[in-house]
């Protein structure tokens, strides 16, 4: 019988455990490792021109990718844009679907999405809104596969494209700002709210209460942007009760405040020392004419904030009423996040006018 001896540790054996002791000894493993460095790279190569493959002929974006026109009726973003968020979470796009295809390897019915179809299917549906099962009559998905990967690639967008497309930029002291009337002030910010059914319980429906909600109910989130009007920080979310000066101060953009660092809100987020409001009009008496000067200014430069909240409710899943379960701030705040993010990206090709 053929038998090993591995000079390194000693040990030996029958030539059909050989492999088995190989993968897990220090010694030998060194020999092999460009050996298993090269499979996994061919592998990988392999699963990625597979779901190339899959990418082009699979619907809906075989359909979608021939014109922009088509993919922004469906995403909100164009071929080019769509393209660029890909190549931001590929990776794990394509680990998702390879865990699922493992899954459901020896199965003749389960079919799946390719990672760009996930990616288009859940800008899809951010874009529209449309309900669950309407996207299973669409793609020929069961209703609990929708409902399944949906989250899925929020999670992958939440970690991936958010952190690239929202954050504080490092250099704000130092950014000259273009429009205000003092170069310290350097953030817009402002509260939007997502709408709600109305809640059955009483004590609910007071905490969700918001007056400019349609349904009269929400769920309330802040949103600051920068002078060069993109959105650089999207808060956790709250009851559409809470008020603004409440939202702002449990969030952790003051935390970038200081005297070359002021920010922009309306009468809502008055209370903070660097946070420049509108001036109050006196009781009995007029404004003076420096006060509606400044007050002119500071709702001008606001305007962009306003514009951009606007912008964010083109998502029907921000837009519409929310249908999801409105305890969970956690899921709400990651949709709202990446949502802001994607318009970011929206931003940087179709800016707000100065």
């Amino acid at each position: 019988m053929l038998t090993w001896t591995c000079t390194g540790s000693g040990k030996s054996g029958l030539y059909n455990n050989y492999y088995r002791h190989r993968d897990n000894c220090n010694y030998c493993t060194p020999e092999f490792e460009k050996e298993r460095q090269k499979k996994l790279e061919e592998k990988e190569v392999a699963i990625q021109q597979h779901f190339q493959v899959l990418d082009d002929n699979q619907r809906p974006w075989s359909e979608w990718k021939r014109t922009d026109a088509s993919c922004i009726q469906h995403s909100g973003h164009d071929v080019e844009q769509v393209q660029e968020l890909y190549s931001i979470c590929e990776e794990p796009l394509i680990n998702y679907c390879s865990h699922r295809n493992k899954l459901h390897g020896n199965s003749t019915t389960t079919s799946y999405l390719s990672p760009m179809n996930l990616l288009v299917v859940t800008l899809w549906y951010f874009k529209h809104y449309h309900p669950e099962r309407y996207i299973t009559s669409e793609l020929n998905f069961s209703q609990p596969a929708v409902n399944y990967f949906l989250p899925a690639v929020v999670d992958i967008l939440h970690s991936c494209v958010y952190p690239a497309f929202v954050s504080v930029p490092v250099d704000l002291a130092n950014r000259r700002t273009p429009h205000g009337p003092q170069q310290h002030y350097k953030l817009i910010v402002d509260s939007t709210f997502i709408a709600i059914p109305e809640p059955h319980d009483p004590e609910q429906r007071k905490a969700y209460y918001h007056a400019k909600s349609p349904t009269n109910y929400a769920i309330k989130v802040q949103i600051a942007c920068d002078f060069r009007h993109r959105i650089v920080h999207v808060s956790e979310c709250y009851h559409g009760s809470i008020r603004h000066i409440t939202v702002l101060r449990e969030s952790d953009l003051l935390e970038h405040v200081e005297e070359s660092i002021q920010i922009i809100g309306d009468k809502g987020y008055i209370g903070e020392e660097y946070v420049v409001t509108p001036r109050k009009k006196p009781h009995g008496r007029e404004l003076t004419q420096e006060d509606k000067d400044f007050n002119r200014d500071i709702n001008s430069a606001r305007a962009a904030i306003e514009n951009i909240n606007q912008r964010l409710k083109t998502y029907a899943i921000l837009g519409g009423v929310y249908r999801g379960p409105v305890d969970n701030f956690h899921k709400i705040t990651k949709i709202i996040q990446v949502i802001a993010a994607l318009c970011n990206l929206n931003l940087n090709k179709h800016p707000i006018r100065r």
